[in-house]
């Protein structure tokens, strides 16, 4: 359809080098006053933005309810994407430009849920079938595919829009010859004719409603720009909007939507949530290879294989211009045995394995996310439209240098510095407000406590969580106190809140303390579970330590935290005795969690001192006692073994006993998994038996005594407590059963390591604590505290 005999209706894929490059062409050929495109009306403000040189796409528009914030919906366009091209063609030359979809005022108050707009036409997900007789939702361009041959919706439309197109320059990109630039458009549009014909709406039941409107807003402009005016929107409503409709019909089938107050503003966007796999239903499986397609300005086959070559170099993969050219010349030759107008991606992937990968699919992995996906995140202006939070932090992302990025990355943070102390709690009070920017992950260098690691990507739907979030406060500390103390009045498990004290310490949350804090001692006050308390300590002690490290006043929390392993300390025993096989496994777990968190508790004057000879008290009772279940009393032997406070003949004696014939082999077999096996607070259990071969001659010992019927029974339980030990741990072991004890003298090796002596040497030790203390930061501090600084 030409400008002449009414308006110019253009089709194209939302996102699409080839569709875009036509769209351009065309509007240069017929040069209208007036460009409509499919998007929300509420953008017609932001469109001016477009041109600003700040403005750099992939964006999209973000319209969200102002009431509820999670519900939202995103126009993504990228630099490649017609409606992009179409906005700057009109913005540079002069046109009127309008949004014409149906608005999102409406849009979003017919969602039920936070989710992408589905009006991306024939993009939008679904099977094949006859939709209107059946409800199915189709997918045009797959049928059309399926029609002319094809096993690959992607591919038939490479070879008929992106790679044909409006011709081929000799050595240009796609679309750059010297056809009707019209032509495309209207063979689109008879085919995407015949397919509503058939299929109606194809089982999307809101076009109707979209399209209604969208004519609606055609005849608006008609009747002020005259018949020249041209239509950018998805070819699936081409037919639509050239059919002969009625005002009143239109009108009738927009009576009654429902409305709910919006905001709409411009947002980064990023090639990975372009990608179909990323859930988006207008998506596209290649938004880097489409990028490099519109981008190039001649030779893209040439200048693609070039890009590759240097992400392979630079991952020190030997690729050498002679690569290169033979990767070219296999990529035409396979396109001219397939019958394609030009190398696609297919040919180009296939051409890269065999010259560059030498037949590899692993290096292929890296290309398709680097380059046929790509982590381009565009930007745009701070004069765009935003909710408070969102500009308080964009302000601190700006001071604290954190730029965000599509890419992962991890980023290591000193808590001694000012500004990585900043920074920690920044994504702290982020990760408070379900914002998801970063998450702590396991650093590679110190473990001290003044140390933290974050791994952080930057998703543009991170926009609405900002949105959502500014409920609760118009700045990123605000929000997050205010959110501290929502939680911590409606929390229920002591676990909880003890949980979210920790977090509040972390992010620096010091007037949200009071109210957690009460709510802590209400909920510990009430709260008689044992295994509750024992789950509550770690957090608590986690937090006192933290709290040094980040000079945060935890006097309140250092007597809740007191006050509850004392109440652990007298409620344990009995919580212990007559407890089955699963809840003496969890018991076990919060055993482990108590004696760690007992030992992070710091030195103070009102009984931590007292509260450690406590908890050993315990430990002892429940070594030496019958009721409590074989693997809970082995731990505690265990624990009590290597904080100095049970000789190694006495641990030798309740192994003898726990080991006895008249121990039954699954209790014996579950002491031994306690005494040995591993978990938080003993993660070297195997190299007790290395290094004490009683120990290990009284387990070999009781193992070749225990009765064939019983072996099977217990086997399991030895395998699972065994095969935790590292694999050189395992085979010295081995070694020394093989080898059996020493003959003519101790059971234990006295000096079997050469160059070491029998006995400690305390002088010699001694003097390695002054440079320990320099290491550490300890000056002046006890030396029987140094080991417990940096965990």
């Amino acid at each position: 359809m030409t400008a002449a005999t009414g308006p110019l209706l253009l089709g194209v894929r939302h996102h699409g080098p080839g569709s875009a490059r036509a769209v351009r062409a065309a509007l240069d050929a017929a040069k209208p006053p007036a460009v409509l495109i499919e998007g929300p009306p509420e953008g017609d403000a932001l469109l001016p933005l477009a041109a600003d040189e700040r403005m750099s796409p992939p964006v999209a528009l973000l319209a969200h309810a102002v009431d509820d914030p999670g519900r939202a919906s995103f126009w993504p366009m990228a630099e490649f994407s017609p409606e992009w091209v179409a906005i700057r063609w009109a913005l540079d030359h002069g046109a009127a430009v309008h949004f014409i979809d149906l608005p999102a005022t409406h849009t979003l108050a017919m969602a039920k849920d936070p989710t992408w707009t589905d009006g991306e036409g024939e993009e939008t997900d679904g099977g094949e079938g006859d939709g209107q007789r059946y409800g199915l939702r189709i997918d045009p361009i797959a049928v059309l595919a399926e029609t002319a041959g094809y096993d690959d919706p992607e591919r038939w439309w490479e070879d008929v829009i992106e790679h044909r197109g409006t011709g081929a320059a000799p050595n240009g990109p796609p679309g750059t010859g010297d056809h009707d630039p019209i032509a495309v458009f209207t063979g689109l549009a008879d085919a995407m004719a015949a397919l509503r014909e058939m299929y109606g709406h194809g089982g999307h039941d809101r076009d109707l409603i979209r399209e209604a409107y969208m004519r609606l807003q055609l005849r608006a402009a008609r009747k002020t720009h005259g018949d020249g005016v041209a239509v950018v929107c998805g070819a699936w409503h081409v037919p639509a909007l050239a059919a002969k409709t009625t005002v009143t019909a239109d009108r009738a089938l927009l009576k009654g939507l429902p409305k709910v107050k919006t905001e709409i503003t411009w947002v980064p966007w990023t090639h990975r949530r372009l990608a179909r796999h990323s859930g988006y239903g207008a998506g596209i499986d290649s938004p880097g290879w489409y990028g490099h397609l519109f981008g190039a300005p001649d030779r893209p086959v040439e200048r693609w294989m070039t890009k590759v070559a240097g992400l392979l170099r630079d991952e020190d993969r030997i690729v050498s211009s002679a690569h290169v050219i033979e990767a070219v010349r296999l990529a035409g030759t396979l396109a001219a045995m397939r019958g394609r107008p030009l190398a696609g991606l297919t040919e180009t992937i296939d051409a890269v394995r065999a010259v560059m990968c030498d037949g590899s699919d692993v290096p292929l992995g890296l290309i398709k996310d680097r380059l046929v996906i790509g982590d381009a995140l565009g930007e745009v202006p701070e004069s765009a439209p935003a909710v408070p939070l969102q500009r308080d932090l964009t302000r601190l992302q700006r001071s604290l240098r954190l730029k965000p990025e599509a890419l992962e990355r991890e980023l290591d943070l000193d808590l001694r510095k000012e500004t990585d102390a900043a920074r920690s709690r920044l994504l702290h009070r982020l990760r408070l407000l379900g914002v998801g920017w970063g998450e702590p992950a396991a650093g590679r260098g110190s473990t001290g406590t003044f140390r933290e690691t974050w791994r952080l990507r930057w998703e543009p739907e991170l926009h609405v969580r900002v949105a959502e979030a500014g409920m609760w406060g118009t700045t990123v500390l605000a929000a997050a106190t205010a959110r501290a103390e929502s939680e911590a009045t409606s929390a229920t498990a002591l676990a909880d809140v003890t949980a979210l004290a920790e977090r509040c310490l972390l992010a620096g949350l010091s007037d949200a303390l009071p109210v957690v804090m009460k709510a802590l001692a209400d909920r510990a006050a009430l709260d008689a579970d044992v295994g509750h308390l024992a789950q509550a300590l770690p957090a608590l002690a986690r937090s006192l330590r933290y709290g040094d490290v980040r000079a945060t006043d935890t006097a309140a929390l250092g007597e809740v935290a007191i006050g509850l392993a004392l109440r652990v300390c007298v409620g344990l025993p009995p919580a212990c005795a007559g407890l089955d096989a699963d809840g003496a496994a969890e018991m076990r777990a919060h055993l482990d969690a108590v004696h760690t968190a007992i030992r992070l508790l710091p030195d103070t004057e009102d009984g931590t001192e007292d509260l450690t000879g406590r908890w050993a008290g315990v430990l002892g009772t429940l070594a030496d006692r019958d009721s409590v279940p074989g693997v809970i009393r082995g731990r505690a032997a265990r624990l009590l073994l290597d904080d100095g406070r049970l000789a190694e003949d006495e641990a030798a004696r309740l192994m003898g006993l726990a080991l006895s014939p008249g121990t039954p082999p699954a209790e014996a077999a579950a002491w031994i998994e306690g005494f040995v096996g591993g978990g938080a607070a003993n993660p070297g259990g195997g190299m007790l038996l290395v290094h004490d071969e009683r120990l290990l001659g009284l387990v070999d010992a009781w193992l070749t005594g225990v009765p064939a019927e019983a072996f099977t029974d217990v086997l399991p339980l030895l395998r699972r407590t065994f095969s935790a030990y590292e694999p050189g741990v395992r085979r010295t072991l081995g070694e020394l059963v093989r080898r059996g004890p020493e003959s003519g003298g101790p059971a234990r090796a006295e000096a079997g390591v050469p160059g070491f002596a029998a006995e400690l040497d305390q002088t010699r030790a001694d003097a390695v604590l002054p440079l320990l203390r320099l290491l550490l930061g300890t000056a002046g501090r006890d030396d029987n505290n140094l080991l417990g600084v940096g965990q």
